[in-house]
């Protein structure tokens, strides 16, 4: 049976994406325009200046991941765009050129949840195996997501305050960290000690869901109460010591939801993954209590296309198609 091919669009936040993927699993090309230098020495996404760029590029990199791939337009099966959540000017860039292609060349549209897109991600390594529990930790979203069946999601846990990317970055300003701060923090755990013993935010006993709000406000009063007694911290320490809380519980949620909710794959999604403090964690755990670990690779960590075509496949075989009236979507909830 010949495999579908999908172009992919992805233009959420701050990346210009367009991929085609076949049968939702072989990738023929993967392209990403990044904003990060545009955004850099504001210290975060401004969201006019990330959707005038998406503008810019999103033709250019459409005709280059056609070209990558060695196929035309007329020889794509469907056009695939995200549609939400995300920045909702960003979002729109991507949603028109979508149903511009496929009003244009006659063909299906559907419409993709961004999170499933990262969940789906995983397909692109490994196939999945049903029922399995999937950690969503990236700038936005820290979730569980329990997935009984393909394309059913169960959101079973998630941030009451901030992400875990979110408070990343909010604890790499406090260091005076240049953006992405993320990446950064991690870097420098590497070579620190866990000296501050930041606290671990539980919350309820039985609750799966996150908070890092308080994780960051203690990190944020340690840094300024030693500045005020004129005392020198060790960024590697306290980087070291905010990750360890952090990796902690996103580690010993995940693996008690995929054991209570017997599960037999715990996925990882998200920018998050790619940090290396929580795929060791996640690793040495899964290891511990015999439950197989998916991780994409770094390149599929952050924001791509490639993830919004494996996830498209699933919709597109069910004959599930998106009209020309849809619109994006900021505010999506994950169905």
């Amino acid at each position: 049976m010949t495999q579908p091919l999908i172009l992919a669009i992805e233009s959420s936040c701050d990346e210009t994406a367009a991929a085609v993927v076949r049968g939702g699993t072989d990738v023929l090309s993967n392209v990403v325009s990044s904003q990060i230098e545009s955004h850099k020495r504001f210290g975060g996404v401004v969201p006019e200046v990330a959707s005038r760029h998406h503008v810019e590029r999103i033709t250019y990199v459409i005709d280059d991941a056609l070209t990558e791939a060695g196929v035309t337009i007329d020889e794509i099966d469907a056009i695939a765009v995200t549609e939400g959540p995300g920045l909702v000017g960003a979002l729109l860039v991507g949603v028109s050129a979508a149903k511009a292609l496929a009003f244009a060349h006659s063909k299906p549209l559907i419409g993709v949840h961004h999170i499933a897109g990262h969940i789906y991600a995983n397909r692109l390594v490994q196939e999945l195996q049903f029922p399995l529990v999937c950690l969503i930790a990236s700038g936005g979203h820290t979730e569980l997501i329990y997935m009984p069946e393909d394309g059913v999601y169960e959101v079973i846990g998630e941030t009451r305050d901030d992400a875990a990317g979110e408070a990343y970055d909010k604890v790499a300003r406090t260091l005076k960290l240049p953006y992405p701060g993320g990446p950064r923090i991690d870097q420098l755990a590497q070579t620190g000690q866990d000296t501050f013993h930041f606290p671990r935010i539980w919350l309820e006993k039985e609750s799966y869901d996150f908070s890092f709000s308080g994780l960051k406000s203690s990190v944020i009063n340690a840094v300024h109460n030693a500045e005020q007694r004129g005392e020198v911290i060790i960024p590697e320490d306290l980087a070291a010591s905010f990750q360890a809380s952090v990796v902690e519980v996103l580690v010993t949620k995940a693996i008690r939801a995929v054991k209570e909710k017997g599960g037999t794959q715990l996925l990882v999604a998200g920018g998050v993954a790619a940090n290396q403090g929580l795929r060791k964690g996640l690793t040495e755990a899964c290891q511990r209590e015999g439950i197989e670990l998916v991780i994409p690779p770094m390149h599929l960590c952050g924001d791509n296309a490639a993830m919004i075509g494996a996830a498209a496949i699933h919709p597109y075989r069910a004959g599930r198609q998106s009209t020309l009236a849809m619109n994006a979507e900021p505010g999506l909830d994950l169905k």
